[in-house]
């Protein structure tokens, strides 16, 4: 196996001949309803039956973009919601995701100091810490072992460094956030920092120099960085001022973004980003131009 998240990310991509990850955010709403109701027999409802139903639903996902996408970004967030039994759902789920080759990008958003950021860190990209009647401090084996998470480095270095020590000893990865696809993100992101230009470029220069100790053998550096498709002007100022960053591209599909505003995110070699869709994918079947085409009880 390529030691290098960035390595291994783009031979799966060459693999796949697709750079695209598809987002698993399980809305429970709209998983369907046969899922939903036979989870509810199982285990007579309650968050147990919500997680079934969740590792049911990405599970059916999962089996059929194998072969299609190269990797996959579950939301914690959707599954945390529902308590340990969301947390068993999301280690579900990362675990048939790898079972199924795909490189596995947390989207968690982390942002913390110190013993904190290290230990989201460890658990979520390493192995940590057990004292279990040991007497010493040693490694217990990987508990979620994502490939790779998003990171909000809001915090500055301090909240940062921590992944990358993991990232160095383990060859994972993470994505900081640049320039994200909501709206109201230029109300921080587009403030212009006096003799260093707008706060995203300012993030942009961070990360370059926290990346380049990780550069793989293809050129690229597994600390990459979030970049939205919702405004491509910014996307090319930054592919241009980081040529050597991976890109997570949010906001195509249902937030907005289309095909000819991905483009700036990737360089002129076609390489440089991966481009998400969630909803617009896992729940394609309740778009009304496929109405014809899927039906609810075609997840089996």
């Amino acid at each position: 196996m390529d030691t290098n998240l960035a390595d291994r990310l783009l031979n799966a991509i060459d693999e796949k001949k697709n750079p695209s990850v598809v987002g698993l955010d399980p809305r429970i709403a709209n998983i369907p309803e046969h899922i939903r109701k036979r989870a509810a027999r199982v285990y007579g409802g309650g968050t147990r039956a919500v997680a079934d139903a969740i590792v049911d639903f990405t599970s059916l996902i999962i089996e059929q973009i194998a072969d299609v996408v190269p990797a996959v970004k579950p939301q914690k967030a959707f599954y945390e919601q529902y308590g340990p039994d969301g947390v068993w759902a999301f280690q579900r789920t990362v675990e048939i995701a790898r079972n199924h080759g795909l490189v596995v990008i947390g989207d968690v958003k982390r942002n913390d100091i110190g013993s904190t950021a290290e230990a989201y860190a460890q658990g979520l990209l390493g192995c940590p810490d057990n004292l279990l009647g040991t007497g010493d401090v040693r490694r217990m084996g990987p508990v979620f072992d994502l490939d790779a998470v998003t990171v909000n480095a809001y915090l500055g270095s301090d909240g940062v460094k921590p992944f990358l020590k993991v990232c160095g000893e383990l060859g994972k990865g993470i994505f900081v956030l640049v320039k994200t696809s909501n709206k109201s993100s230029s109300e921080l992101q587009d403030k212009t920092v006096e003799g260093e230009g707008k706060v995203y470029r300012v993030m942009a220069e961070l990360i370059k120099g926290w990346g380049q100790e990780f550069v793989g053998k293809r050129g690229y550096s597994s600390i990459g960085a979030v970049v939205g498709a919702t405004f491509p002007e910014q996307a090319e100022e930054l592919r241009a001022a980081m040529p050597q960053t991976l890109f997570l591209v949010p906001g195509y599909g249902a937030q907005g973004g289309g095909a000819g505003d991905v483009v700036p995110c990737f360089n002129e070699d076609g390489y440089g980003a991966i481009v998400n869709s969630s909803r617009g994918i896992i729940f394609a079947y309740q778009k009304e131009q496929y109405k014809d085409q899927f039906k609810p009880t075609d997840f089996h």
